[in-house]
């Protein structure tokens, strides 16, 4: 986005130990936000939460952020679309049975990737159940990286909902993604009000940060582009940021989240993604400089000062005294790096032991 630079995290209310910001700044058609819990922080710190934990760590933000949007009337009647098969670790439909917001039906689409000489050549809807629900708000749980997903699914909806003489009022989007969704986002709503013009447009959900994706291999040279997300460019809660600083290694894992589908329904491949990660970073060890590694996860370059830190990490609306301590924080996890004499190749030792005597009850 052109005015990225001038977005803010803005308080909107901090409730138990649930944060929420909404982005502000900017000239934007959409409203979007950034919540931050402490299960999604474990979720996003800890590769080794999988399975059934992965949905459980995403339920106390998304219901409280289900009871927020109907206290502010953004949601009346409701209608779930599950974008298979990563819309199955949002849960969608117990936060509205736990804040009593009536889901009407329930869309099931299953966007798969088309190979043409084992190149993607597109995407191509595979199995289509569509519901429709005049003047309704459309829920969306799904990772976002590039979009694509997204695009063609909700384009196949919309034009469902044409071809019966209806419309959508808004859509609301939990995501754990990156920026490009908000481009997405923000694209298609001009799209969309051509030709429903009073559609209100999206509402955006990011738990713990707006991240952004690898462009190549990065400077570790094993990232995956259009894939792995990191912080970079992006903007992240302060109570995410703290919890990833006090554990140290996760700055370091492959990107924010792995890939959620794996990870709750294929876990022996997420074990061999995790640690396939961690072993290719221990054979480039050499070649890896690692204050430039941390650097480049940081999101700038080091030393820093205050006022620079704040602009960078879209804190300038945040208290003051508390930025100060989060800035401190990450002063003392540089100086515990350094003390430690932190590498990669001692990293990877660390994690690779860690992650299999944590996750060895999954492997086949």
């Amino acid at each position: 986005m052109k005015d990225w630079n001038d977005m803010r995290l803005t308080p909107v209310f901090s409730e138990g130990q649930l944060d929420c910001y909404e982005l502000t700044g900017g000239k934007r058609l959409n409203r979007y936000y950034i919540v931050s819990h402490p299960d999604t922080t474990r979720l996003m710190a800890s590769p080794e939460v999988v399975g059934y934990e992965v949905y459980s760590c995403l339920l106390p933000s998304t219901a409280r952020m289900m009871r927020y949007f109907k206290e502010e009337g953004q949601i009346t009647s409701a209608n779930i679309l599950s974008i298979l098969r990563g819309a199955l670790n949002y849960p969608l439909e117990e936060s509205c049975y736990r804040e009593k917001i009536r889901v009407h039906d329930i869309s099931f689409l299953s966007s798969e990737r088309v190979f043409h000489n084992d190149e993607i050549a597109g995407l191509e809807i595979k199995y289509s159940k569509l519901a429709m629900v005049p003047d309704s708000t459309l829920l969306i749980g799904d990772i976002l990286a590039t979009g694509d997903t997204l695009v063609n699914c909700l384009r196949h909806v919309t034009d469902h909902y044409r071809r019966h003489g209806a419309r959508l009022r808004n859509i609301i989007f939990f995501t754990i993604g990156g920026t490009r969704g908000i481009e997405i986002m923000e694209r298609l709503t001009q799209e969309f009000r051509r030709f429903w013009p009073d559609f209100e447009g999206f509402i955006g959900v990011y738990y713990d940060g707006i991240f952004t994706n690898y462009e190549d291999k990065g400077l570790t040279g094993v990232q995956v582009a259009d894939v792995d997300f990191y912080w970079k460019g992006g903007i992240v809660a302060p109570a995410f940021r703290r919890r990833i600083l006090e554990a140290v290694y996760p700055l370091y894992e492959k990107c924010t989240i792995y890939d959620g589908g794996a990870r709750r329904y294929e876990i022996s491949d997420h074990i061999r993604e995790v640690e396939d990660y961690w072993v290719d970073m221990r054979e480039r060890a050499d070649c890896i400089d690692f204050m430039a590694l941390t650097e480049d996860k940081l999101g700038y370059a080091l030393p820093i000062s205050f006022e620079d830190w704040l602009e960078v990490n879209h804190y300038g609306d945040l208290p003051e005294a508390e930025m100060r301590i989060l800035y401190d924080t990450e002063q003392r996890f540089l100086i515990r790096v350094r003390e430690e004499g932190l590498n990669v190749k001692k990293l990877a030792d660390k994690r690779l032991a860690e992650f299999g005597a944590a996750l060895a009850q999954y492997k086949l």
